[in-house]
């Protein structure tokens, strides 16, 4: 059905974790993006580990758009003292989508039971690019990527760079 108003446009990716512990050797979330990305022939174009960190998140999102028009952050989405990736990215979304958090949040019930509405999952457009903020549990990146991401990413982006 949304597929006839899709723009062809080309996609290009990037990864960001926070994570205070990971290395590239042990991101197996990150990796999973990319892997799934990769599948779905859209180009990764950044691929980056940071720190749990309001600056180090938003300076890696700034550059992360400068190269991509679609950036998917994993991990600091939860509710312990150091997690602030959502702190770092609301401010920068000019709009949200406020069905992906729920959506996912719904559907992270199947996998996590109740433990599900501690996850703070985001999605917006910054500048006429998307943005998603997913816990980083390789199980919950695989469901944001599989069931809501990939599905929906042309259509957000067709929409998002719309011009009136």
């Amino acid at each position: 059905m949304k597929k006839d108003h899709e723009l062809p446009l080309a996609i290009q990716a990037s990864v960001i974790t926070v994570s205070s512990t990971r290395t590239r050797e042990t991101d197996t979330s990150g990796q999973k993006i990319a892997d799934l990305l990769k599948e779905a022939a859209i180009p990764v174009s950044t691929y980056s580990i940071i720190s749990d960190d309001i600056e180090q998140i938003r300076r890696a999102l700034l550059d992360a758009l400068r190269t991509s028009n679609c950036v998917i952050i994993n991990g600091g989405t939860g509710l312990t003292p150091d997690d602030c990736t959502i702190e770092a990215v609301a401010p920068l979304l000019d709009k949200k989508l406020d069905g992906f958090g729920e959506i996912f949040r719904a559907k992270s019930m199947a996998e996590v039971g109740t433990a599900a509405i501690l996850s703070r999952a985001l999605a917006g457009i910054s500048g006429g690019k998307a943005i998603f903020c997913i816990p980083g549990s390789t199980p919950a990146v695989t469901l944001a990527m599989r069931d809501l991401i990939l599905p929906e990413l042309r259509h957000i982006l067709t929409h998002a760079q719309k011009r009136p």
